[in-house]
């Protein structure tokens, strides 16, 4: 229960993030505000390590094999909060929670293209329904049929976060707390890099540090809760709980922020709902492996021998400690001992 809480917190943290910075962007630059927001990720999540040495210790270092990965993920890391944040600024911060979502479809359809990975027929139907509800909401109106430039340039952010999420995916077996300090001191500087070019203003002490507390919340802990709770529920379980993260931010703008939402909002969010379910049943319906062995007796040169064959086998539901058995005919079994990479 303590691990469900977790990931639930670090759900709604993150949620926070929106409508807080919608009203901070009153104060604060756009690009200020990214960089900010990923320089007290960094620092916060830098601190946490300090108190957790087991953790620190407990996953392998970045190589530098993992430097493509890296900068890819640092320079993604600088596009997409300063696109976000100017699809906060034009747009409405419910809009910007949901399309969030659309995330979801940008890692995936990156993920195929580029590194031929598996999507399932229940993943596609959520591709599709989110990317019918990101429509929606991208329309200022039926009648005029212009897009919504808020809407547009959070959508952009979210691709950039698609291509980061697959560079990530990469180094995921390496430390987290070296992946996300590097990710907010980096991305943080290099915005605030381009903010000094574009000649934005920084904002004064009082906001800076309000946006530093503000990402320690929404990036730094959010991130930090998920990895315990992803330690005791593994990831698939985690990462569905973590959906109700834009649901949260509606309710948020909402409560925050007093926004009004359209017809067209609801039908969005209707549709939403209906593809992030399904993301959260493809998610648990995990493909898991397990060793286990066979043992088979053939007649050979006169004198019996048995052989005992290792192997894995794939299924598709939760794992579980459930026991079963395989039936193979002889000559599957032949084939496994003689060295067959398949699993007949």
């Amino acid at each position: 229960m303590r691990a469900i809480l977790y990931a639930f917190l670090a759900a709604v943290f993150y949620a926070v993030n929106i409508p807080l910075s919608k009203l901070l962007l009153k104060s604060v630059g756009p690009t200020a505000m990214a960089a900010l927001l990923y320089l007290g990720a960094g620092i916060g999540v830098g601190a946490l390590s300090l108190f957790d040495v087991r953790g620190r210790k407990s996953s392998a270092p970045l190589t530098r094999g993992d430097l493509p990965f890296v900068i890819g993920m640092i320079v993604l890391d600088i596009a997409a909060p300063i696109l976000l944040m100017l699809g906060i600024r034009y747009g409405s911060a419910a809009n910007a929670s949901l399309l969030g979502n659309f995330e979801i479809v940008a890692t995936t359809v990156i993920a195929l293209v580029l590194f031929k990975e598996a999507v399932s027929a229940r993943l596609w139907s959520a591709i599709a329904l989110i990317t019918v509800a990101s429509a929606i909401l991208s329309l200022e109106g039926s009648e005029s049929f212009r897009f919504s430039y808020g809407s547009l340039l959070v959508l952009l952010a979210t691709v950039c976060w698609g291509f980061e999420n697959n560079c990530t995916r990469r180094i995921s077996t390496k430390s987290t707390y070296e992946i996300v300090v590097l990710k907010g001191m980096f991305s943080g500087a290099g915005a605030l890099i381009v903010a000094f070019v574009v000649r934005e203003p920084m904002p004064d002490l009082p906001h800076i540090g309000a946006v530093l507390l503000l990402d320690f919340v929404a990036y730094g802990l959010s991130i930090f809760l998920y990895v315990r709770a992803q330690s005791v529920l593994g990831a698939a379980k985690t990462s569905a709980y973590y959906a109700v993260a834009p649901f949260a931010g509606v309710l948020l703008s909402f409560a925050i922020l007093g926004e009004r939402f359209s017809g067209r909002f609801f039908a969005a969010l209707a549709v939403m709902i209906a593809g992030a379910a399904l993301v959260v049943i493809d998610t648990l319906i995990t493909r898991h492996e397990h060793p286990h062995q066979h043992v088979f007796s053939h007649c050979h040169g006169g004198a019996i021998h048995e052989h005992t064959v290792e192997h894995r086998h794939a299924h598709d539901h939760c794992p579980g400690p459930e026991k079963h058995t395989h039936h193979h005919p002889l000559a599957q079994l032949e084939a496994i001992a003689d060295g067959g990479t398949k699993n007949p």
